[in-house]
């Protein structure tokens, strides 16, 4: 592929220690800032849990202290998701909050297995380059930019229903980024694509229950609060058409606020001749077994094999090497087990603010506290949900470890004000879905952004954040608040 050269992976950037600990004129150290403030946030949780706050039991006092420590270290110390989590889960289990069954039984869980066989199927793909070939295919005819992006989106959108993280669907799309910004060879488009791939990677993943580890945690909640969890198809039904208008509407904030019109009519030609080539038996095999496997999750309902069953079937088909070539040993060694260890410790850490009282605890307070102030009408309390989740990113980097601090900490509260439990869950997930902001707040966007030279830099993603924003809020308070309780989310 032609051009390939022109963008390599951003050369590691060396930090002085002055930079590093943050000393600037005698200032006191950026760490030294976040441990003295870390430690204070958690001496006075502690105050507040464990003396101020009256009829708690114990276990209740211990998940809430465990939730705010978690809380502390992943947003003030900035420490890493997966050990947080998993030290969280072992203290809970370790002082009898949740049995140690419950701990063991989180890496069993039934979302644990679906998405170590979503990962398997999206590694078999990726490997072939199965994915890279059709995409190509897809975007042969179009010959004007403006009309690439539209098709760029719109492919983009479709794999978040066969790959479950948006960072293999970034490694994924790499290539085809590079193809096109060698074939186009205009800098301002490159600029644009760069900006386009990473949001719609990032936005899309609200289409699917897979799409990322975030949903399967707002499943689990809905399920535990008495509502009736959406599986594959239903959250398709419920979230598709959210991630692909806010997919579309970047896409059209893109071309009109990044692109000349002499950009977005510009004509060119893709010259990748292997990719018109037949597909091989092989690929076609595969074709063919993913779309059972959607198929088959999309019909769970139907034919009542559980999705993780349905998946863990595709994957061992998948990853046959009379299927695909790939052994399967070779294709567990690409699942993301941090990103799965994470879930699990989150998992616990739910499951103990849930099976105590805490959670409910913590809304039956917060009722008592709102009520002082009037019972406000049910689109605000969702608008209001909507807003803290989508700059939650600011905050939180992790998507999953956002839906785990907003779910019981923000809308189990707010839905006894009248605002069905299921419903605030799903926005507070989906809301949490918008993580482009920063260069920091996404790995696509770390990976797109970080390339050399810089196909765009921190102004542009902030500029269209901005723009991004408003529709965004908008749109999902309005399904959720009219679209949403029509098909019967959580009932």
């Amino acid at each position: 592929m032609t051009g390939i050269q022109a963008f390599a992976p951003a050369k590691d950037i060396i930090i002085s220690p002055a930079n590093e600990a943050g000393d600037f004129g005698g200032q006191m150290p950026l760490r030294q800032v976040r441990l003295l403030t870390g430690s204070m946030l958690l001496v006075f949780a502690a105050i507040l849990i464990f003396a101020a706050a009256d009829g708690l039991t114990v276990p209740m006092r211990l998940a809430l202290m465990v939730f705010a420590t978690t809380l502390v270290c992943w947003t003030i110390f900035d420490l890493p998701e997966t050990p947080v989590a998993l030290a969280g889960a072992l203290a809970l289990g370790a002082t009898g909050t949740v049995s140690e069954e419950a701990v063991f039984a989180a890496l069993g869980n039934d979302i644990v297995w679906l998405m170590i066989a979503a990962f398997v199927i999206a590694s078999v793909l990726q490997a072939s380059g199965l994915v890279e070939r059709l995409t190509f295919r897809l975007l042969a005819p179009f010959q004007r930019v403006s009309s690439l992006f539209w098709a760029v989106t719109l492919t983009i959108f479709a794999t978040a229903f066969i790959i479950p993280s948006t960072s293999a669907r970034a490694a994924i799309f790499m290539p085809v980024f590079l193809g096109l910004t060698a074939a186009i060879g205009r800098p301002d488009v490159t600029r644009a694509l760069a900006l386009l791939f990473p949001s719609v990677i990032l936005l899309s993943a609200a289409a699917s229950l897979t799409g990322a580890g975030a949903h399967l945690v707002a499943v689990d909640f809905i399920r535990r609060s008495g509502g009736n969890a959406p599986d594959f198809l239903d959250w398709a039904l419920l979230a598709a058409p959210f991630g692909l208008i806010t997919s579309l509407t970047a896409c059209g904030l893109i071309l009109r606020f990044f692109l000349g019109a002499e950009d977005r009519n510009a004509v060119f030609e893709v010259n990748e001749r292997t990719e018109r080539q037949p597909l091989l038996a092989q690929e076609r095999t595969l074709l063919a077994v993913t779309a059972l496997i959607v198929l088959a999750l999309a019909t769970s309902g139907l034919h009542g094999v559980a999705l993780p069953f349905v998946a863990l079937i595709g994957a061992l088909v998948m990853a046959s090497e009379r299927v695909s070539g790939m052994p399967f040993r070779k294709a567990l060694k690409t699942v993301e087990w941090n990103l799965l260890l994470f879930l699990a410790g989150t998992l616990v850490i739910g499951e103990a603010l849930m099976s105590t009282g805490t959670a409910a605890l913590l809304a039956d307070r917060a009722i008592g506290m709102l009520s002082l102030v009037g019972k406000p009408p049910a689109w605000l309390v969702i608008l209001f949900t909507v807003i803290l989740a989508t700059f939650a990113h600011i905050v939180v980097a992790s998507r999953t470890a956002r839906a785990t601090v907003l779910i019981p900490a923000l809308a189990l509260p707010l839905a006894g004000l009248g605002v069905n439990p299921a419903v605030l869950i799903m926005a507070a997930t989906l809301g949490s879905g918008f993580c482009q902001t920063l260069m920091v707040s996404a790995k696509p966007v770390a990976l797109f952004g970080g390339m050399e030279p810089p196909a765009f830099t921190p102004t542009d993603l902030m500029r269209l954040a901005a723009m991004l924003l408003i529709p965004f809020i908008g749109l999902l308070t309005l399904v959720a608040v009219f679209i949403w309780p029509l098909m019967g989310l959580g009932s």
